[in-house]
């Protein structure tokens, strides 16, 4: 198996330390503070793992890191039952073929953006992203609050319906709020932008596979107040709704001429 994918799974599988308590690693993927999305599939883990054999169950639970509180989760398992059954339908865009995977930054563009940046965005990742309107790093856009990434798994993985799901939890946090900039001609380049997901929500409908391709669209239907709110679907390739998402978190434009590396306020830790 690609190995920076076996290193996420290896990375989304906890140690129990004593009941109902379990200890996980991280890792840096260049980005400015803890990426939220290994927090909300390592905790989803966890919380697959509290699971007993009845036909429903939920359960709260804290995430610590360095011994503070981070994320406090809410989630509830259903065994699968009849009912009524109907789905948004997937939005009419290009396929993955031809399209450039989200890493493929041309030499030119790297070389005029801040080297933090360039480390996140050349970041080697378990998962391939191809979005459908490549983002501009270099010219401010003025976009609706819209956007279409098809996402899927470097490799091939195993029949394990709890794997896929703590794969699809990591991966949805991806370029979700973002979303909410679209609209604002901000150029992320200049370093003057802080973002962090404050609140994250998933729902699973129907069973995923994550080594398929799938189509991530996002819409943000609004902005205020310091904080952006987007929201997200999954859809397979023949168009079947399998999961969607939703996320507020702060969006906070630096005064000119300062940057989040002069910022003097403690960070803020997702």
């Amino acid at each position: 198996m690609n190995p920076v994918l076996l290193d996420l799974i290896t990375l989304l599988r906890l140690e129990r330390i004593e009941d109902n308590i379990f200890r996980g690693q991280s890792r840096d993927i260049g980005s400015a503070q803890v990426f939220g999305g290994q927090v909300v599939g390592q905790a989803l883990s966890a919380a697959h793992l509290t699971v007993e054999s009845r036909r429903a169950h939920s359960l709260h639970a804290y995430f610590l890191r360095h011994g503070r509180p981070i994320l406090n989760l809410a989630a509830s398992f259903q065994s699968p039952e009849a009912g009524l059954e109907h789905r948004a339908a997937m939005p009419v865009v290009p396929g993955p073929e031809g399209l450039q995977d989200a890493t493929e930054v041309p030499d030119d563009v790297l070389e005029r953006i801040p080297e933090k940046m360039r480390r996140y965005l050349t970041h080697k990742r378990p998962f391939e992203f191809r979005p459908v309107r490549p983002p501009n790093f270099t010219e401010p856009e003025v976009l609706p609050p819209v956007k279409h990434v098809w996402i899927r798994a470097v490799d091939a993985l195993p029949d394990d319906a709890t794997l896929h799901q703590n794969l699809l939890a990591y991966v949805s946090d991806y370029e979700l709020l973002g979303t909410s900039a679209l609209p604002h001609g901000l150029l992320f380049a200049r370093g003057n932008v802080l973002m962090a997901s404050l609140d994250h929500a998933l729902w699973f409908h129907r069973d995923v596979r994550m080594d398929d391709w799938l189509l991530y669209t996002f819409d943000s239907p609004n902005a205020s107040g310091a904080r952006g709110f987007a929201r997200g679907q999954f859809f397979t390739r023949n168009g079947v709704l399998v999961a969607s998402s939703a996320q507020e978190g702060l969006v906070r434009v630096l005064p000119e001429g300062q940057t989040r590396m002069t910022r003097s306020e403690p960070r803020l830790q997702r």
